[in-house]
C-alpha cells in the first residue's frame, strides 16, 4: 500500500518566485520544494508522509534556511512551521480565500526583513555588580561563605531572591536601552521573551534594506560598549517571523 502524502506549506510568495533548486525540504530523505502558483501569489511547498514525525532540529533548520533565502530575494509570509495539507488543491484553495490580504502583506514586507538582536549578561560580572551596589546583599553572601548548605538555608534564600530581583530590573531596563536605541532605525520592533535568566535583551526588528547597513551598524557600536558586562548576538537578515501577525495568515 502507497505511503500517503501531504504537502508542508513554507511560506506565501510573489508567483514569480522560483524555488532555489537544491534546497533541501524538510523530512528524511528531504522531499523537493516546489512552487504552487493561483494568480499574483505561490507557496512554497514540498512532499511529506503524512504519517512521518517532523520537527527534527534538520527540519526546522531547513524552514529557517528556505525562508531566510527567500526573503534575500522576494517578500515572504512564513507560515507556522508544521502546516501540512492534503494536496496542490488545498494549497490553491488557501490561496484563493486569501488572496487580497496575502498580496497586501507581501507589499508592506516588500524591501523590508528581520533582525534579531539577542544580549546575555555575563553572569559572574552581573552579580559582582550587583553584590557591590547593594549593601544587604553582599552581606549576606559573605555570611553564606563556606557555610553548609543546611545551616545557611534561610540567608540562601533571602539572597536569591534579591539577586534574581535585580536581574530581572537589569534585564528591564537593558530592553528598554536596546529598543530606545535601535527603534528610530526600525519601521517595527517586537520584544520577545527571555530564553535564559541571564538574557540583558531579546527583540525583534523589521528594517528597510536601505537601512540595513546603518541597524547593523548601531548593534555592533551598542556591543562593543557593552562587552564587559554584555555577550550581544545579531540574527539576520531573516524571514519576518515575528511581524507576519495571525490576521495576515488566516481568514
Amino acid at each position: 500500500m502507497a505511503e500517503e502524502t501531504g504537502l508542508f506549506v513554507y511560506g506565501i510568495v510573489p508567483s514569480d518566485v522560483e524555488p532555489t533548486p537544491d534546497a533541501p525540504g524538510v523530512g528524511d530523505p528531504p522531499g523537493e520544494v516546489t512552487a504552487v502558483r493561483h494568480g499574483d501569489l505561490a507557496a512554497l511547498v514540498s512532499e511529506v508522509p503524512l504519517e512521518g514525525p517532523l520537527g527534527r532540529p534538520a527540519d526546522l533548520t531547513a524552514y529557517q534556511e528556505l525562508l531566510d533565502g527567500t526573503v534575500a530575494v522576494a517578500p515572504v509570509l512564513p507560515v507556522r512551521f508544521g502546516t501540512v495539507v492534503t494536496g496542490t488543491d488545498a494549497v490553491v484553495d488557501l490561496l484563493d480565500a486569501h488572496q487580497d490580504r496575502f498580496a497586501d502583506a507581501l507589499d508592506e514586507f516588500e524591501g523590508r526583513i528581520q533582525y534579531t538582536v539577542h544580549a546575555r549578561f555575563d553572569e559572574q560580572t552581573l552579580i559582582a555588580g550587583i553584590l557591590a551596589d547593594n549593601p544587604a546583599a553582599a552581606d549576606l553572601a559573605d555570611q553564606v561563605k563556606g557555610q553548609p548548605e543546611a545551616t545557611s538555608r534561610e540567608q540562601r534564600i533571602r539572597l536569591g531572591e534579591m539577586i534574581s530581583q535585580a536581574v530581572e530590573l537589569a534585564r528591564e531596563a537593558e530592553n528598554r536601552h536596546v529598543l530606545d536605541l535601535l527603534s528610530p532605525l526600525a519601521v517595527a520592533a517586537a520584544p520577545r521573551p527571555p530564553s535564559n535568566e541571564m538574557d540583558a535583551a531579546n527583540a525583534a526588528f523589521l528594517v528597510e534594506r536601505d537601512r540595513e547597513d546603518e541597524f547593523v551598524g548601531a548593534v555592533e557600536e551598542y556591543a562593543e560598549q557593552r562587552q564587559e558586562l554584555i555577550r550581544t548576538r545579531l540574527l539576520g537578515p531573516l524571514a519576518p517571523y515575528d511581524f507576519v501577525s495571525a490576521h495576515q495568515l488566516a481568514g
